[in-house]
């Protein structure tokens, strides 16, 4: 549901638009705790204790907190991203390859730089234009894929990330191999002096945050205040009109899969250089699929992405509590699944009642 007004449109309409929409997500919290709730307890578990275990492994400790955080970061840079290319109406389903991809071409970066006697914060740099580089790379695939071939951009992400995660795997038992002998878990870990400094006393990088705020502050600016992002919209509307009235549908459409692109790679950075140190057959940690529910749960809105990011990267972190009542540690992503289908759902009906009005 847009939230610009149109021709004609008054500002109580606008206004009564947004409470609707409020109303909307308000209805899916409720109904996806009340569900998530039902299954706590067939499961025989007392579903206040586990919310409860849920924010004690969030917000428990500066640790956990500033974990959160460091969650957060590379989720609502992947959830940013996506919105480009959501509002041009593409799906694309291939985020989480991009993000390996970044990775990987970050530690390519470091592999190849290593032993040049650069200084470390150069040697950084050059990473992350490397990443960047390799997120733009495979995100622009899908779009040649889609406007040359033919090809929906889904299945073309969808392959892409496959393809993505056995060249990660192949560079990590292949060329990339640990002295002596491959391991799963990971190449060899970037020398100390490439790795991103945390907070004293916290499991925080402030140059990731910084990098965070700035793509998220850029991406409601882009999408909200711009002729380009309006322009994107009026695309993700009616594409075939959009062409008839002069906007280059081709261009935008690679410059929302280039822009995805580069916050995938610049996140695929961020996980080498501040959390995982190395190449690891799981290199994107899940975070591209987890930015498409935030996505889709903003309903494209990105004032609210980071929001919404945020308590799922609480969610995903305080989850690790719920080990000591007998769940298991993934039961979070239950309540994250149920958010977004109800969304989707309540918005729907809604949609219905209207036609039938």
């Amino acid at each position: 549901m847009s939230l610009e007004p149109r021709a004609g449109q008054t500002p109580s309409i606008l206004k009564k638009s947004t409470w609707i929409d409020f109303g909307i997500r308000l209805t899916a919290v409720i109904l996806a705790l009340v569900f998530t709730s039902l299954i706590l307890v067939i499961a025989k578990a007392q579903p206040l204790e586990a919310y409860k275990s849920i924010l004690q492994g969030a917000f428990g400790t500066t640790i956990k907190f500033t974990s959160v955080i460091a969650s957060w970061v590379p989720l609502v840079i992947a959830t940013s991203g996506l919105l480009f290319t959501f509002t041009a109406g593409l799906w694309n389903i291939g985020m989480e390859g991009q993000i390996v991809m970044g990775a990987v071409f970050t530690v390519g970066a470091f592999r190849i730089f290593d032993e040049t006697g650069l200084d470390p914060s150069l040697v950084i740099f050059l990473a992350f234009l490397a990443g960047a580089a390799g997120g733009i790379f495979w995100a622009l695939l899908p779009g040649l894929m889609k406007i040359y071939g033919g090809v929906n951009e889904i299945f073309g992400g969808l392959g892409l990330n496959f393809v993505a995660k056995t060249a990660a795997i192949w560079l990590i038992f292949g060329p990339w191999k640990r002295p002596g002998v491959a391991s799963g878990s990971g190449t060899e870990w970037i020398d100390i002096p490439f790795r991103l400094p945390y907070i004293p006393g916290t499991n925080l990088s402030l140059t990731i945050l910084i990098i965070a705020i700035i793509v998220a502050v850029f991406t409601a600016i882009m999408l909200k205040g711009t002729h380009f992002g309006l322009r994107l919209k009026a695309i993700g509307k009616n594409d075939k009109a959009a062409y008839i009235l002069g906007i280059p549908t081709t261009r935008y459409f690679l410059l929302a899969f280039g822009l995805c692109g580069l916050f995938a790679g610049i996140a695929g950075a961020i996980l080498v250089t501040s959390k995982q140190y190395s190449l690891i057959p799981d290199a994107g940690f899940g975070y591209g699929f987890l930015g498409l529910l935030v996505a889709m749960l903003v309903n494209y809105h990105p004032i609210w992405s980071a929001v919404i990011a945020f308590f799922f990267a609480a969610l995903s972190i305080g989850n690790t509590e719920l080990q000591y009542m007998g769940l298991n540690s993934y039961f979070a992503g239950v309540l994250q699944g149920f958010l977004v289908l109800f969304v989707v759902l309540v918005d729907g009906v809604r949609k219905r009642l209207v036609t039938k009005l």
